[in-house]
This record gives C-alpha cells, sequence and structure tokens, in this order.
C-alpha cells in the first residue's frame, strides 16, 4: 500500500476544485485529450449548466514522478499508450519527490467534492474514506465561510491536510499580485499550522504548479492505513472475532443504480482483498450476493479482477432492491474461513445519519404516476444518501411523499433531477421546517403548518448557527439584513482584512432567500456557512391561503406575530402577480386566525359573447351574458389551483 495515496479536495464553492481536478486528469493521462472537456468530473447535466459540483466524484490516477529528462506520468490502464493527451506540463521540470520516491508509479485515489454547504453531508462521507485532503482556497479571493467548515470537518476525521492557493494566473497582470499572493499564502499558512512556503501556488486554468502539488500529495500525505472493526463493548472482544479477522471488509461511502448491474457502491477497502467471484454480504442489512464485477473508476468504471486493501473502487452487487444497500454500510466478502454472520460491533465506522432541515411534500402530476415517483425516488436515494423519505397523505394532492433535504439548494436540485433523470413530473408544497409544539398532551413534532393542533400552547422553531466572512468596508451592509432575518446573540471577529459575523437565526429564514440577499447587499463580498443549534420558543402565527374559496395546503407557512398583516398583504399581492388568469374569476384571500387580512382577486378572461349582435332588443344580450355567468360559476365550484415550482420559488423571495 506504501505506492497508493487517498485523498479529496475541499473548498468554498467556486475556489476551482473541479478545474483543478481536470488538470490532474490530464497530467496523469487519466483521460484522453480528445475526451476532456471543462469539469469532467462534473457528470450530471446540472453540474454543468450552474457550473457547480452536486456530487462527489472518485477518479482513480496513475502518476510516476520524473525528473525533466523523462515522461511526467505513466499511461492509464483505461486508455491504449498511444491515445495520451500530451501537456505543456510534459516538457516542465517537475518537483524532485525524493530519491525513494523517484520513477515508482503511485495509485492516486481522488474524490472531487463539492462546496456548497447545502451538500456537506457528501463531503463528509468522502473525508472517511481518504487520508488527505488538499485545501483549495482562491487567490483572489482569500479564505470563505465554507474553506473553514470544511477545514474543521478534515481534521475532525483524522486527514493530513495541503494547502494551495488556486488561480494564481488571474493575479500575474496585478502590480500587487504577489504581495497579495505572499499574505494569501500567510493567511492559510496560519490557518492549517504550517509555514508559508508549503503552501503550493497553482492555477488549474493553465496547470502552473499542478505538477508541484501532485508530487506534494506523494511526499506528505500518508498512504492509506487499515481499519479494524470497532468493539464499542467492555473488556476484550468476543473470541469469535478472531475468526473474521482475515475477512475482506470495505466501507460504502456512495452508490448508484444500473438497470444492468442493480446497485453499484463505491466503497473504500480498509481490510483485505475483494476478488471478482465473491459473494458478499451487507452487514446492516444481512443481505448476501454474488458480485456482477469490481474495478475502480477512471472516471468511467474500469473492470478488474480483484480490488485490494487501501484502494477506492466499486462493487456492482447484482441487488435490485435499492433499501438493502445503505450509505455507511460494511460490506464483507463471505469466504469459507469466514462464514458465520457479522454482529453489529464489527461494523466499520461509518457515518452519522443526516439531518435534513427543510421538508417538501411531492405529489404525482398525475395520480396514475404514484409508482413511478415512489420508484424514482428510491433510486435517487441511493445517489443522494442525504434524502428523508416518507409517505405522504393530502385531501386535495392525494398520496405522495415527504422528502427531508439538507438546504434550499439540495431541494432545487433534487426536484429538477425527478424531472429530466426519472421523468416523474411532481407538485410539491410550500417548503417547510420541523417545528416543535406543545400541547396539553404533551410535545409534538410537525413539519407543515398544516399539521398545527387547535390545542397548541406554544411554538419552537429550529435555529441555526452562522456565520458570515465579510470585508471590512461591507460589513454596515449586513446590518439592515440582521433585522430582516432575525438575528440575535450577533457577535463580530476580526480575521485578517475581513470580519467574522456570529450570529443566530431562525432556519426558515435561511429557507427563502437569504443567500442571495446577502450576496445582493455586499455586491458577492460576503460568504457564509451554517450549523444547527437547536431549537427556541417562537412568536409566530399560521399563515393560510385559499384560492377561489379552496385552501390551498402547500402555501401554509408560519410568519412572526410582529408585521403579520403586511406579509399577508405581500403574499396575497405577489399571488395575484404570479397566477395566470383562467375562465373564472379568482379571489385570493390570505387567513390569520380565521380572519381574513388581505385579499385580492384576480378577474376572469372575457369573452365577448355578443360581439356578433347589432341593433335589436338589449334582451337578447341580457340573456347571452347570464349564461356566459352560469358557465363561469359552474367552472369555479371544479377549478383546481396548481402551483408550479417556479411560483414556489418565486414565492420564497423576501
Amino acid at each position: 500500500m506504501s505506492n497508493i495515496r487517498n485523498f479529496v479536495i475541499i473548498a468554498h464553492i467556486d475556489h476551482g476544485k473541479s478545474t483543478l481536478a481536470d488538470r490532474f486528469l490530464e497530467m496523469t493521462g487519466t483521460v484522453a485529450a480528445r475526451r476532456m472537456h471543462a469539469q469532467y468530473l462534473d457528470q450530471l447535466d446540472l453540474e454543468q449548466e450552474r457550473g457547480i459540483t452536486i456530487k462527489m466524484a472518485p477518479v482513480q490516477m496513475r502518476y510516476k514522478p520524473t525528473t525533466n529528462n523523462g515522461s511526467t506520468s505513466s499511461p492509464s490502464r483505461a486508455e491504449p499508450r498511444d491515445q495520451q493527451p500530451t501537456t505543456s506540463a510534459s516538457s516542465r521540470e517537475l518537483l524532485v519527490v525524493g530519491r525513494e520516491l523517484l520513477n515508482s508509479e503511485y495509485i492516486l485515489n481522488l474524490i472531487d467534492t463539492p462546496g456548497h454547504s447545502d451538500f456537506s453531508y457528501e463531503v463528509s462521507r468522502a473525508l472517511h474514506a481518504v487520508e488527505g485532503a488538499i485545501l483549495l482556497v482562491d487567490a483572489s479571493q482569500g479564505i470563505q465561510a465554507q474553506t473553514l467548515a470544511n477545514l474543521r470537518s478534515a481534521r475532525a476525521a483524522g486527514l493530513t491536510i495541503i494547502g494551495a492557493l488556486n488561480k494564481v494566473d488571474l493575479l500575474a497582470s496585478d502590480p500587487h499580485g504577489e504581495e497579495r499572493l505572499r499574505a494569501g499564502a500567510a493567511e492559510l499558512a496560519e490557518l492549517i499550522s504550517c509555514e508559508p512556503g508549503d503552501i503550493s501556488r497553482v492555477s488549474g486554468k493553465t496547470g502552473e504548479g499542478v505538477a508541484e502539488l501532485l508530487g506534494e500529495v506523494i511526499r506528505k500525505l500518508p498512504p492509506p492505513r487499515n481499519r479494524s472493526p470497532l468493539w464499542r463493548g467492555e473488556g476484550p472482544p468476543p473470541k469469535h472475532l478472531d475468526k473474521v479477522r482475515g475477512a475482506p471488509r470495505a466501507l460504502i461511502f456512495d452508490s448508484f443504480y444500473d438497470n444492468h448491474r442493480g446497485v453499484v457502491a463505491s466503497v473504500r477497502v480498509f481490510h483485505g482483498e475483494f476478488r471478482a467471484d465473491d459473494t458478499v454480504y451487507m452487514v446492516a442489512t444481512k443481505a448476501q450476493s454474488k458480485l456482477k464485477e469490481l474495478g475502480h473508476l477512471a472516471p468511467q468504471p474500469v473492470k478488474d479482477d480483484s480490488l485490494g486493501e487501501g484502494m477506492i473502487g466499486y462493487l456492482a452487487t447484482g441487488i435490485k432492491d435499492p433499501d438493502i444497500v445503505h450509505i455507511g454500510d460494511t460490506v464483507v466478502a463471505v469466504r469459507p474461513e469466514n462464514r458465520q454472520r457479522l454482529a453489529a460491533e464489527e461494523l466499520l465506522e461509518g457515518y452519522q445519519e443526516p439531518k435534513p432541515v427543510v421538508f417538501v411534500s411531492f405529489y404525482p402530476d398525475s395520480n396514475d404516476d404514484h409508482e413511478l415517483l415512489l420508484k424514482s425516488l428510491k433510486k435517487l436515494k441511493l445517489n443522494d444518501a442525504a434524502l428523508v423519505v416518507e409517505p405522504d397523505q393530502n385531501e386535495v394532492l392525494g398520496r405522495g411523499f415527504k422528502v427531508g433535504f439538507l438546504g434550499r439548494l439540495h431541494f432545487e436540485i433534487t426536484a429538477e433531477r425527478l424531472s429530466r433523470e426519472y421523468g416523474a413530473e411532481t407538485v410539491n408544497t410550500f417548503p417547510s421546517v420541523a417545528y416543535r409544539i406543545k400541547t396539553p398532551r404533551g410535545w409534538e413534532v410537525i413539519v407543515q403548518p398544516d399539521e398545527l393542533p387547535d390545542d397548541a400552547l406554544e411554538i419552537w422553531e429550529p435555529v441555526v448557527r452562522l456565520s458570515i466572512l465579510v470585508p471590512h468596508d461591507r460589513l454596515p451592509a449586513l446590518f439592515p439584513i440582521q433585522a430582516r432575518y432575525r438575528f440575535t446573540d450577533s457577535v463580530t471577529e476580526s480575521f485578517h482584512d475581513r470580519v467574522e459575523l456570529r450570529a443566530t437565526m431562525p432556519l426558515a429564514e435561511l429557507v427563502g432567500d437569504f443567500d442571495d440577499q446577502v450576496k445582493s447587499a455586499t455586491e458577492g463580498y460576503a460568504s457564509f456557512s451554517y450549523e444547527l443549534a437547536g431549537y427556541a420558543k417562537a412568536d409566530i402565527v399560521k399563515l393560510e391561503v385559499r384560492i377561489t374559496d379552496q385552501r390551498i395546503p402547500g402555501l401554509s407557512r408560519f410568519v412572526p406575530s410582529e408585521g403579520h398583516e403586511r406579509e399577508a398583504r405581500k403574499m396575497a399581492e405577489r399571488l395575484k402577480s404570479i397566477l395566470p388568469r383562467e375562465q373564472h374569476a379568482q379571489p385570493i384571500q390570505i387567513i390569520v386566525g380565521g380572519r381574513v387580512v388581505a385579499r385580492e382577486d384576480i378577474t376572469a378572461l372575457r369573452k365577448d359573447v355578443t360581439g356578433y349582435l347589432y341593433g335589436g332588443d338589449r334582451s337578447r344580450k341580457m340573456k347571452l351574458w347570464k349564461k356566459q355567468k352560469r358557465g363561469k360559476e359552474r367552472l369555479a365550484g371544479r377549478a383546481v389551483t396548481r402551483l408550479t415550482p417556479e411560483m414556489f420559488k418565486e414565492l420564497l423571495k423576501k
């Protein structure tokens, strides 16, 4: 295992992780030049369109560091030798990593991770599968809020950290560019407790310094370490544990579904070697299956005969039921010497269960598509372990599913993936959070405001601990936002040339357009991260919406009691501007505590039914108008108001 390095790239969003990964793929010859494109590891269309990483992406690279007299890399097994790309780095002198390391071929298992805080669970799972991390910082922007959050997670996982400043090419034309680079290196070095000279300077766009950074990965990061089964009991472990010490075992850190190979699990092998003809056993679900194949990702699946200790790869289980394979489970190769079932005490240390903070109910656009939506959510959960799905029922929308998300962006991405990848068209409710309700019967937890019992005594709402990094001169722009989003316990602390504003705020406020407002107020200079901080007693009221005398469950929401009438009027006006006109009138009523506090009316589309008449008795026209009026009243009685996801997104804005 001495020639294996497992590492991740972690950074704030848009600091160049995927672009740096592209240069790694080129320099190591993993991807042929004819197939190379920007953000190569971002396989989802949404990732390419939005320019952000949503899913972690593991890839295996083979690399042979040499001096400038030799080649920079050895051919990848995924491509023939005559198709290896040639880059400008092939003629550049590489960092000599030491005589004992020179001219040896190394297997570099890289996991590219998301940067947005909504996908922090993806990052946390990747950290458990590696020994080291490249902490990447945009040289022109400096350390951001998510940089600090990712660093804390990497240190908690016990990883070796390598610091790197990216986008150094942007400062080449700046007369103070070198001074800014030195300041950035000193700031990052202080953060990770190293010398400024140890901070790499790279450009993921031009390839500058990338070869040297690969040398740092080989020289500084430790080879894979074994992880023995955890014995959580007191005293010595049971004797039967000795019989399974040699059983190959791996940790499942991701998975996806393939129509031919079933559930494909991305794994890190911590003990022993898996073979292609093995039968594997899922410890948590007690399921067995004979492997269809195994191999590594380069980044497309490459079939192998075995997967050795310390390696990162995939196991095609052949299992068709997505509920059997769990993220964080231990998979064991069943051999004659370890046929007995493994107990829970022998599980590898897995992951904490994700804690959803935003809840949205999804209903199929057609009642006949309920099974399609169920299968789509199961397959999507395989690829996104942070989703929490429960059955739901609505008197208007029918059968559906209550889905928990890690944030608003997570919800938006999931809704788009359901439509694009699985063809599941849905109607969803207004995003909400989990409230604790005190009643005479005790405490209850509700997700949607419609679930609020009539005898509720107190409402407690979840709050988050927020950290905003902003330049000193932009701090005053955040003061109006503090009042609008109900900040409490605000404190500030200087952080080099920036200020860190820490505060507590209701999670429900974060679900809205908080990030857009912060970016707009500070002209894009601020960044933020957050973590759950428990519950706080809330002074809020339930706001209900009725359209055409029909209650719209998805639009019910909690709002602060102070100024709720103003919020109700805004809601009514916004609905009037969003909803299309119909053949019948649409009265919009906003109700709080059984009282209508705001109303707007959308007039009906009207056809001139008397246009062809001229002259004669007016009674003919009156008869046609009355007939038209009766028809519109019948339409209003049968009308069902449907709101699209775009309308919900518009209603989220402050």
